[in-house]
């Protein structure tokens, strides 16, 4: 399995980070794509270095390296995720406007058929991050706005983000446990199952 990993400057870039973490473990291969600004926020909001991020990845690719292979469509993959996906990002997909290798790859992407997935980064939303998310739903992109949820009583920033992560590798078929799932957890009277 083959999978596109890129990252923008809006601020999670802690999804990224563990998304390839995950895939890694799970042997798949990856192609990042890390943003300037990533580069960044990746320094600015974790305890990663941008190196370090990048050896996480199969391989690598500067968002400027417009001759990459992830940027054609006889590229074979099984899909892409953009974690977390800036509102430039978002829009820029939205109008073709395929001025980086983020944009081409997610633009190809589409235009093949094959899943991508958008962790949607910006709150409150306006009218046109809206109509630029409609846009894109419509044509099939999964927007995924990592919103955390508490039904698995989390303790812990880090079960948020494996809660979310999990999340995206359900949506491409991929195994795993990092999803606390609904009916079998808790206690309440809207739970059901073991706990």
């Amino acid at each position: 399995m083959r999978i596109i990993v890129a990252i923008t400057g809006a601020s999670g870039a802690i999804y990224g980070i563990t998304l390839l973490d995950q895939l890694k473990l799970s042997g798949i291969e990856t192609h990042l794509i890390l943003s300037p600004w990533a580069a960044k926020t990746i320094t600015l909001e974790t305890r990663w270095t941008p190196e370090q991020v990048m050896a996480l990845a199969s391989y690598s690719y500067a968002a400027n390296d417009l001759a990459a292979p992830v940027a054609s469509g006889s590229f074979v993959h099984q899909g892409m995720i953009i974690a977390p996906c800036s509102m430039k990002t978002l829009a820029s997909i939205a109008l073709g406007y395929s001025d980086n290798l983020i944009t081409r790859a997610a633009d190809v992407t589409i235009k093949e058929r094959r899943p991508l997935i958008l962790m949607t980064r910006e709150t409150p939303l306006n009218a046109i991050h809206l109509e630029n998310m409609l846009k894109l739903a419509r044509l099939g992109v999964v927007i995924m706005p990592p919103v955390p949820s508490f039904y698995q009583h989390p303790e812990t920033i880090e079960d948020l983000v494996l809660q979310t992560t999990g999340r995206v590798l359900d949506l491409l078929g991929i195994e795993n446990n990092l999803v606390k799932r609904w009916g079998a957890i808790g206690t309440g009277p809207l739970f059901t199952g073991s706990e």
